[in-house]
Formats: structure tokens, sequence, C-alpha cells
């Protein structure tokens, strides 16, 4: 063989090398089923990452079911994936995490907020971390911050009676009695009223000057509006749920939100624009979806290049992200609280420097 042919063909077998030794990377998502708009959130972000980071996806529905966690989790086995991203519903998680920890592929949960997930690592030795935040992570951040805010001043605490409020308040509460912080007052609101008049008047009698409700924005908002119309000079705080749209009465100037971040605005302005250049516009779990999936492909070519276990990479290391530095700790949950403190002012949200 020619000198040339000899250069060209070990060139080729070179490039074909590299070509394989590219990590597959597993991507589950609810594409069908009531879910399958967030699901396709997750495949556009998804895709978008890869392409930016020039690996191969394999794409599975998980369909928020069991039935479909499974099929999922078959189908990445199938297909040799070195690490998955996704899911969504805790349902297709749990189905899937037995079949994938046979296969040894660890999952980078985008979605699934569920605390026994990763609370029972020693247990179940699932190979899991998650980029969401837990279900207990906003407590955490609303006693944390409104603890260090609300040391001197009187407040209160209300639920709108509803399972998530009530574990809400009553987390607050108890987060707060363990730091030294009693409420002047807790009470549980009716929701869906015309008015909360009444509400309003007991939490002045009681001489709270602020109050967290646990309940949803248009319960919040009306309070508010009735607070001021009874000349009651009150500072509301409440939780993520306030982010959802504007009803009939909109919230008072000054309420607080704990809550996530609007995405879009925390990552990478030149990813969110090549996003919107393309016309996927960075929503709900699109840019979550792009950073796990940077996780996933950092932490299985750091195992392919040192020989170490993908879950230990996961693990052992912070990882650049879209949205900066993440890391996970032993059981796999984030190393930081993403939750923020925001005020509502002109119609939105705007985040308070917490330094």
């Amino acid at each position: 063989m020619r000198p040339a042919l000899i250069i060209a063909a070990i060139s080729a077998a070179a490039i074909f090398r590299a070509a394989a030794a590219e990590p597959v990377i597993g991507v589950a998502a609810p594409l069908s089923g009531p879910s399958a708009l967030l699901g396709e959130q997750i495949r556009a972000g998804a895709e978008a990452a890869a392409l930016a980071s020039d690996v191969r996806l394999e794409i599975a529905d998980e369909a928020c079911t069991s039935q479909g966690g499974k099929a999922a989790a078959e189908a990445l086995v199938a297909a040799k994936v070195a690490i998955a991203a996704g899911f969504l519903c805790t349902e297709a998680i749990e189905a899937a995490l037995p079949i994938l920890k046979d296969a040894g592929i660890p999952v980078v949960a985008t979605g699934v907020r569920t605390n026994s997930l990763t609370d029972r690592r020693k247990k179940t030795g699932w190979p899991v971390v998650r980029f969401a935040p837990r279900a207990d992570d906003e407590v955490e951040a609303a006693s944390a911050i409104l603890g260090r805010a609300w040391r001197e001043e009187h407040f209160a605490i209300v639920d709108d009676g509803t399972i998530y409020s009530r574990e809400l308040a009553e987390g607050l509460r108890l987060s707060f009695e363990q730091s030294g912080l009693k409420p002047a007052f807790v009470d549980t609101l009716r929701p869906q009223l015309d008015n909360q008049i009444g509400l309003a008047g007991r939490l002045r009698k009681s001489g709270a000057t602020h109050v967290f409700v646990a309940a949803d924005r248009p319960d919040v908002a009306i309070l508010g509006r009735d607070a001021a119309q009874i000349g009651y000079p009150v500072t509301i705080a409440g939780g993520e749920v306030l982010r959802a749209p504007a009803d009939d009465v909109d919230l008072a100037p000054g309420t607080l939100m704990i809550g996530l971040p609007e995405w879009a605005d925390v990552a990478d302005p030149a990813v969110v624009a090549g996003l919107r250049e393309r016309k996927i516009e960075p929503e709900g779990y699109v840019l979550p979806a792009y950073a796990s999936v940077e996780i996933a492909v950092q932490a299985a070519k750091t195992a392919a290049t040192d020989g170490s276990d993908k879950l230990t990479a996961l693990a052992g290391q912070e990882f650049s992200t879209i949205f900066g530095p993440v890391g996970f700790d032993e059981k796999g949950d984030r190393t930081d609280n993403p939750y923020r403190l925001y005020r509502y002012e002109g119609g939105a949200f705007i985040e308070v420097d917490q330094q």
C-alpha cells in the first residue's frame, strides 16, 4: 500500500476511534401523555446541549408512569448509554433506577424533587444525583432568609389548609422555633374567597407586622388588597406558587417571594440567545435539561479518561454549567440551594440582594 493510502487509512481509523469514544448520553422525558409538553422542553434542552458538546443522545419516553420508566430504562440500557439525564416524575424514575443500577448507568435527574429519591441512597443504592431542588429546599430557604430578616419583627404564619401549604407553613414554624423565633399568630385562611377582610383584621389585632402566607397567588393578592383597605401596613411573603400568572387582583407592591429564578435570567446569555435564534423558547425545563446533559457529559468523559466509577465522577467533582458551578453531596443532592428572595415591584419579581 502506498504511503499516502496508509496515512489516510490510519487517519480514518483514528477518526472512527475518536467518534466511538464519545459517550452516548441517555435522556428520559415524558414524550406522551398529559406531561408531553414538559417532555418536549426536556428534549429541546437536551438536544441543544448535546449539539454544543458534540455527543450523541438516546432519547426515551418515560411517560410519567412506572411502566414508562421501566420501558425507558430498558431502551437506554439497550443503547449502551454512559449516563442518563432527564426524568420528570417520581413514578417513572423509581421504576427505572433498579434497571439502570444493574446496568451501571447513573442518572442526573432533571425534575424529580421527592426527598426520598436521595434520602434512601444507602438502602437502595440507586445511582442518582439531581439537578432539581429537593422538596424541602423551599422551606429551608424561607427559614434561612426570613429568619435573618424577621428576627426582630412580630410575624405570623398562615396557610390555606392544603397538604402542600400546611407542610410548608409547619416546616417554617418548626424551623423558626428551633432558632428561637416564635410567631405572634398562626392561622388558616379559607381559600378562593372574594375578600380576606376577616383574616386581615385578625392579623392586625395580633400585632403582626410581617406574615408568611402559604397559599396560592390569588388569595395572597386579595389579602394584600384588603389589608391596604383597612389601613393595615403589613409585609406579606409567600412561596414559589406566587410566580403564577396574575389574576383579577394583583399582588400588593412589596410582596416577597421565596422562589426559584426564571432560568433564562440566570443562564449563560449566549446559550439563551442561541436557543431563541433557533426558535426554542428557553422556558420550563429547557435550560435545566441543558444543564443536566452538560453535567452528564462531563462526568462521562471524566470516568472514561481516568477509569473512575461514573457515579463517583458525578458525586466527586464540581461541574461547569450554563448556570455556573453545580456540585452534589454524598446523597446526590445539590450542594447549593437554588431558592432566592424576590420582591414584587412594577408587576414583576425582582431579586433582593442578600449580601
